[in-house]
């Protein structure tokens, strides 16, 4: 305590006040001049550990409110500062303390607002998805962030760029890799601009996978890094050289708000543009064909990962040699969901992918493990379902590893051309409606299923129905 010093002159003048006491007969009681009082109350004295022994002793203030007391309020200010609305106007850190210490009741109602705010924004999106889902477009939209917008353009239209796939055709024509990709990719780089590939440990690179060093020409990955996402890394170098003119193509029909939304959105086509490269079209959708889409097979086939072959099963809708129409959604174990993709855009309306019965979340209890389900939506609609954890980067011994889940679906109807339609049980009588199918909704608050033990908030479109003669299983009763 006495090494730190404690400006706490509002917190002092809310004691004062409380206890309807003057400067004067305040300073008498702490032994101290009426002046000096009026300095600590202004901020232009620290208290000293004698005065606050004897604020405790005398005036029964503990030590810890004079500590820390606007901490949980500096917190709650910068993420009501951080919201898209307001990004512009986030004050510094010492603004941030001098409103919570100066207007403690000031800083609670706009944090209360804020977050009354945040709930009808949220309600907003869920009535707007309530009415497209019902066919009819609303233009009710909440304040985003560049990433967000991304996101969302991403997310509806489908994931196929043919301009790219020409391009990662041809590029792969000339590289000739045969079955070495990266050593081809790491020689092309090195002979036409001079790159040169080097992976460094982590000591070297604690916070980065890759970064390019324009001056000496070299490009660097973390050892972190798998095989497969330093090859990934290297194809997204590589393609957003070659395949400028393709990528800035794609970029401008997205038709972006802001500079910083289409730097995201040429990182995206980055990386769509490597897993064209490493699994190209005709060779990756005839193998997938043949393999039933056995995603285990294709990753060995083509040297990549889980994620990676699973993202291009998306990708097949070339007019005339398209795949089976997946989709696909990854979420961390808190619940964030943070890549949609579909071959026809994923399918918010029909799928949602905010069910917590879904086992994209189960599948963090046993990792590695791949989860096959039939699910069916409230209105009937039916999606085969595979789900299985990722690893992230590798971390230190002491570090905690990076987990998200993947799940990839498509319309129950495919189930006989997959592999994993085998391992939906029910099956002998061949057709969908005799599938066992888990039933799950859109998400909790556009679900009216009733009595889900599932169930984490409740529906926007109906009234609570709290009942103190009758309790229902869901912990949300609504009429």
């Amino acid at each position: 305590m006495a090494d730190q010093k404690i400006f706490a002159g509002p917190r002092i003048r809310r004691i004062r006040n409380a206890k309807g006491l003057t400067q004067t007969a305040m300073a008498e009681g702490l032994g101290i001049s009426p002046s000096y009082l009026n300095l600590i109350e202004r901020n232009q004295r620290p208290l000293t550990v004698q005065l606050i022994l004897k604020l405790a002793s005398v005036y029964k203030v503990e030590p810890e409110e004079l500590q820390g007391e606007a901490r949980g309020s500096i917190a709650a200010l910068k993420e009501v500062f951080s919201d898209p609305l307001l990004s512009g106007e986030l004050p510094g850190d010492q603004e941030l303390v001098e409103i919570a210490e100066a207007a403690p009741n000031a800083a609670a109602g706009v944090i209360k607002l804020f977050r009354a705010y945040r709930e009808q924004a949220e309600r907003l999106t869920d009535l707007s998805e309530l009415l497209a889902r019902e066919g009819r477009a609303t233009a009710l939209s909440a304040a985003r962030l560049p990433i967000d917008e991304v996101h969302e353009v991403f997310e509806r239209r489908p994931n196929h760029f043919a301009n790219i796939e020409e391009e990662a055709e041809a590029f792969t024509a000339l590289l000739d890799p045969g079955d070495d990709l990266y050593g081809a990719l790491k020689t092309w780089l090195k002979r036409e601009y001079g790159i040169v590939v080097r992976v460094l440990p982590v000591a070297t690179m604690p916070n980065w996978r890759r970064r390019y060093d324009r001056h000496s020409q070299r490009l660097f990955l973390s050892e972190r890094l798998s095989p497969f996402d330093q090859l990934r890394e290297v194809a997204m170098e590589a393609s957003l050289i070659r395949m400028t003119v393709a990528v800035a193509g794609e970029l401008e029909a997205l038709k972006l708000s802001s500079d910083e939304a289409r730097r995201l959105a040429r990182f995206e086509l980055g990386r769509y543009a490597a897993h064209a490269l490493m699994m190209p079209y005709a060779a990756f959708q005839a193998a997938a064909v043949r393999a039933r889409y056995d995603i285990d097979v294709l990753r060995s086939r083509f040297g990549v990962s889980f994620e990676q072959a699973a993202n291009r099963l998306t990708m097949l809708q070339r007019p005339g040699a398209a795949g089976v129409p997946f989709f696909m959604l990854e979420v961390d174990n808190a619940g964030h969901r943070f890549r949609k993709a579909g071959a026809q855009g994923f399918p918010q309306s029909r799928f949602g992918g905010g069910c917590p019965k879904l086992s994209v979340h189960a599948a963090f209890a046993q990792p590695g493990q791949i989860f096959v389900e039939a699910v069916e939506m409230p209105d009937g609609a039916e999606f085969l379902t595979v789900a299985r954890t990722l690893e992230g980067p590798q971390g230190a011994f002491n570090e905690r590893p990076r987990r998200t889940a993947l799940l990839i679906g498509c319309d129950i109807g495919f189930r006989d051309e997959i592999v994993y339609g085998a391992a939906l049980p029910g099956l002998a009588g061949g057709r969908a409606g005799q599938v066992p199918s888990t039933p799950v909704g859109p998400a909790c608050r556009l679900c009216e299923r009733s009595g889900c033990l599932a169930r984490a908030e409740p529906p926007v479109t109906r009234p609570l129905g709290l009942d103190e003669m009758v309790t229902g299983l869901s912990a949300f009763d609504f009429q």
